[in-house]
Parts: structure tokens; C-alpha cells; sequence
């Protein structure tokens, strides 16, 4: 046995005993070198029935996104080829790519990931594989600090989330090539990984050979170990944020309210956390730094102050504290939000001896 299969082996094993072991797992397979070493490596152990004595059934799914020429030719293929591996059942599942505010590749993730959530129903499946790699995970990294994300978007990839396992975040790109080569299997290469029109082909093909060269071998581990590190700086903070946002929040109907003396009093970090998932709450977006900020800024405002506008339809105002005793509003800016009166389930009327942070999901109105 090549040593790059048995270490691949190794780390799928790893994952699924973390997972707890799933009994019926499904692959996703694009055809593509990653994708395809994964299914070879998970049709291993369906072939043997069982992982560590705990039996496992495989199954796989082929998603056509329909953005190229042939691109159900390849679907074909690949499925067949997911046959003869031996996974069972394989489904091909078409997929419509609708254009969405956040760009194709993230528009062609959500009609991908709908249509893996939708076949790991249908075959009864507790764990989808994911073929993402190392150099995946390193390419991640650095379009966050590119785009000046924070410490969520740092961590990457997880290795694990809800249904979804990604075994291989420890392979390299060449490795998954190498398995292949191994397994007697000719990969499809998708052209749109070359593409110099997205920007994470222009940093997989122009970026990291260019740190690779200038700064020494070593920068993708290096990149991928940061977003360990920070999976668990960022998974503390998120635990943390809940709790705080929990013991704070407070409804009126379909808003939501902070005391504003609380929010103020929080460090930084939980208070952008704790903004951003009363804005959630309502049923906004995640906010960017920017919007986040001006949300922030109104914690600083001399009486009520407001609204700034969150992504998702959600209006944030700051409601003194004497003109929430007064019951009025003190101008058009926040006339609606200063005359909400106390609902029933929001509380004893002493629960607001300061100012609030209203928040309240607004209609989009019809052209």
C-alpha cells in the first residue's frame, strides 16, 4: 500500500470516529482530483463494510451546476466511475445557479450544499464528505486577511459542521493527485480552478506559488495551522457572545432590545458579537465591520438616535432613557421605534432603567 493511502485512510478514519461513527455517509464527488482520491479512500472502507468494527454503508452524489459546456457529460462520467469504485447508491443531482448579491462562487456553494443536504435526506446518510484539502484551507486563510475578515472567517474551513466533514484538511493538493495515480483513476480538471476571473483561482495559480517562492516552503501549513488556531479562539468568543447576548436580550414582539448600559460596559469583542446576533435575531445578516460599527457608534449618541441600517432589512435605533420615561419620540429619525410601548413578554418595566438598542426587521418596499 502507497504510504500517501494509508495516511489518507488514517484521516478518514479519524474523521469519522469523531463523527461519532455514522453508519450510511455520503461523498461528494465533482470528479475532480480531491474529490475523487476521497471517494476511492471512502470506498476502501465501504468495500470492508465497517470502520474500527462499526459498520458504515458509502454512498455518493455528483452535483451539476450547469455553468459549463459538457458539464452533464462529466457528471455522467464521474458517477460511473463512482460505480465502479463500488459506492452505492451514486445520484446525480442538477442544480440551478441563481445569481444572488454575493458572487457565482458563493452562489454555485449554496446550490451545491441545498442539493448535498437534499440527497443525504433522501439516502438516509448522517455525514457528507468534502474533498477541501490543505492548499484549500491556506487559499481560505488568505482571501479572508485579503478582504480584512475577522477571526471567523480566519479559522477557514471547519473540519467538521453539522453533517458536513471535511477528512482531508491535512492532505495536500499534490497528495490527492498522487492517491489517484495510485488508484488508477483519471481526474476531470475543472477549467474555472485556472480562471483568473475568480479570485480564488488567481491565488491557488499567482498567489501562492509567488509566497511560496519569495518566502520559503512551509507557507501553506503555516496559514492552515492560523486557522486551527483560530477555529478555537473564534469557536471560545462565539460561545461567550451567545451566552452574553442571552442574558441581555429582551422582545417586544418581533424586536429585540439590549440595554444599552450592559452593551457599553462589554469588551469590543463580545460587543460587535453580541450587536451582530441581536441583528440575526430579528432576521438580518451577518453585518460587515463597517455596518457594525455605525450600529456601535449609536452607544455614543446623545438621546435617541438612529436608525442605521443592517443588511437583511434590520433597523438598529437608540432609545434614551428619558424619553423612553417620557413615552415619546423625539424625532423622525427614530419617531416609530420611540413609541413602542412595553409588551407583556418583554419584562417588568424596571428592566429598562437605561437606554436601549431597538432592533426591528423592516419590510423591503414593493417596486
Amino acid at each position: 500500500m502507497a504510504p500517501v493511502v494509508g495516511k489518507a485512510r488514517k484521516q478518514l478514519q479519524n474523521a469519522l470516529a469523531s463523527a461519532g461513527y455514522p453508519q450510511r455517509v455520503l461523498v461528494a464527488c465533482s470528479g475532480g482530483p480531491d474529490s475523487l482520491a476521497l471517494a476511492a479512500i471512502a470506498a476502501y472502507f465501504g468495500r470492508r463494510g465497517h470502520v474500527d468494527g462499526h459498520p458504515v454503508a458509502v454512498a455518493a452524489v455528483v452535483v451539476d451546476h450547469q455553468l459549463q459546456p459538457g458539464s452533464a457529460e462529466v457528471a455522467s462520467r464521474t458517477a460511473e466511475v463512482l460505480r465502479e469504485l463500488g459506492l452505492s447508491p451514486v445520484e446525480v443531482r442538477t442544480v440551478e445557479v441563481a445569481a444572488t448579491g454575493f458572487g457565482p462562487e458563493a452562489a454555485a456553494r449554496d446550490a451545491r450544499h441545498a442539493a448535498l443536504e437534499s440527497a443525504a435526506e433522501d439516502l438516509s446518510c448522517n455525514a457528507i464528505l468534502l474533498g477541501h484539502t490543505l492548499d484549500d484551507q491556506a487559499e481560505q486563510v488568505l482571501l479572508g486577511l485579503a478582504r480584512g475578515s475577522g477571526t471567523r472567517s480566519l479559522a477557514g474551513m471547519r473540519p467538521a459542521r453539522g453533517r458536513l466533514l471535511r477528512p482531508f484538511l491535512g492532505l495536500r493538493r499534490e497528495e490527492t493527485l498522487e492517491i489517484c495515480e495510485v488508484e488508477e483513476l483519471s481526474p476531470w480538471h475543472d477549467p474555472s480552478n485556472a480562471d483568473p476571473a475568480f479570485a480564488r483561482s488567481r491565488t491557488r495559480v499567482e498567489v501562492m506559488p509567488v509566497l511560496e517562492e519569495k518566502l520559503g516552503p512551509g507557507v501553506a501549513e503555516s496559514l492552515a495551522r492560523t486557522a486551527a488556531i483560530l477555529q478555537q479562539d473564534a469557536d471560545f468568543l462565539e460561545d461567550l457572545a451567545k451566552e452574553t447576548y442571552l442574558s441581555l436580550v429582551q422582545r417586544e414582539g418581533p424586536d429585540a432590545w439590549l440595554p444599552e448600559d450592559a452593551v457599553r460596559e462589554l469588551p469590543a469583542a463580545l460587543r460587535f458579537r453580541v450587536i451582530a446576533k441581536a441583528a440575526a435575531a430579528v432576521g438580518g445578516q451577518q453585518p460587515g465591520y463597517g455596518r457594525l460599527q455605525a450600529a456601535e457608534a449609536l452607544l455614543r449618541r446623545q438621546g435617541s438616535a438612529g436608525p442605521v441600517e443592517l443588511p437583511g432589512h434590520v433597523s438598529v435605533y437608540r432609545l434614551s432613557l428619558s424619553d423612553l420615561e417620557q413615552q415619546r419620540p423625539v424625532s423622525a429619525g427614530v419617531a416609530e421605534a420611540g413609541s413602542m410601548r412595553d409588551s407583556a413578554d418583554a419584562g417588568p418595566r424596571e428592566a429598562a432603567r437605561c437606554g436601549k438598542l431597538v432592533f426591528r426587521h423592516q419590510k423591503p418596499s414593493q417596486q
